[in-house]
């Protein structure tokens, strides 16, 4: 195997997708028996997603849910791909991490995003505008002061302050600015947006500046990598994200996942067919060969020094055999 690979980290982030016909319970215990399995399987890191008000996904808190996770884990770290910053308070945020740091020493990843909710709908339930998200770099400064203790209102969160949770920038766009000017790792998705994925990654590495949190510039890129015994069995583990995907874009709602055979026996109409075409490209997918060509590709792009993969399909059996497929491939 290429040392490229060999030399990069490999993490899950699971975003408990709801199954069609399937409980939020049963995807939320997915994710947990997932975690298990990543941890078995040797990747570095297990993190959690948040949505709100979104009928195809359950994790909607990722503090809880990394609670979870946690708890029926004992070695891989476990984090929050991401925490929406802007959705809360930062003391609150910093509380519920102190917590659990100081339940599980050493294991805990605090990766904090800027987005503000899917639709007018959910911004307003949470008491949030679009224009919340353009604070999110003074949020993130207020967050990492109570970690120090430098907070100006004489206030002192308990049990963080002294404890050191890496923090993470997920980043698009305007977040690498954030990430380099904070010192902080960045995580940038998705893999289908090549160019954009470089000029972020390139953008953070001009102008990382170092901090107390890290010493130099680490980026993580993050998307879909699907592996399989054929390119057509690795096609099919998209097909379900791509038509929720395509879904939500025509109707306004993101929906359970459906089976990949419901999926193709659907008559749809041009647009539908057009954002489901374009959902199923430009993802790593494929055999191990395949996929571990597009991979040495991405990480020679972007010195990335870590993978997040971010797979969800209906079929749970088969979503396992893409990670133990990935997992030999990357930790052979």
């Amino acid at each position: 195997m290429s040392s490229v690979i060999e030399g990069v980290r490999f993490s899950v982030l699971d975003r408990s997708r709801v199954g069609e016909g399937h409980s939020a319970g049963a995807a939320l215990r997915d994710t947990v028996a997932l975690a298990r399995e990543a941890e078995a399987l040797g990747f570095h890191r297990f993190w959690v997603s948040e949505h709100h008000g979104v009928p195809g996904v359950a994790g909607s808190a990722p503090t809880v849910l990394a609670a979870a996770v946690a708890a029926a884990t004992t070695t891989i770290r476990v984090g929050t791909g991401g925490v929406m910053l802007p959705n809360h308070r930062p003391l609150v945020v910093a509380e519920q991490f102190g917590v659990l740091e100081s339940l599980f020493p050493g294991r805990i990843d605090m990766g904090l995003g800027r987005s503000v909710g899917f639709t007018d709908g959910v911004r307003r339930a949470l008491g949030r505008g679009k224009d919340d998200a353009e604070n999110f770099a003074a949020q993130l400064r207020e967050l990492l002061g109570w970690f120090r203790g430098t907070s100006p209102t004489g206030v002192h969160a308990r049990p963080s302050e002294g404890l050191s949770v890496p923090p993470f920038v997920l980043a698009m766009g305007e977040g690498a600015r954030i990430a380099a000017e904070a010192g902080l790792p960045m995580v940038v998705g998705d893999l289908r947006d090549r160019d954009r994925m470089r000029r972020a990654t390139d953008l953070y590495r001009e102008r990382f500046r170092p901090s107390p949190w890290a010493s130099e510039p680490y980026v993580v890129v993050s998307g879909t990598v699907a592996v399989a015994g054929t390119p057509e069995e690795a096609r099919r583990l998209l097909v379900p994200e791509a038509w929720s995907m395509a879904h939500s874009r025509t109707h306004g709602v993101f929906p359970p996942l459906p089976p990949a055979e419901r999926v193709e026996a659907l008559t749809m109409t041009a647009k539908e067919r057009g954002l489901y075409e374009a959902g199923l490209a430009g993802h790593i997918a494929g055999t191990e060969e395949q996929v571990a060509e597009e991979l040495r590709t991405v990480l020679k792009e972007t010195q990335a020094q870590e993978v997040l993969v971010t797979t969800s399909t209906y079929d749970r059996p088969a979503l396992l055999d893409s990670y133990r497929r990935l997992a030999r491939l990357v930790r052979p």
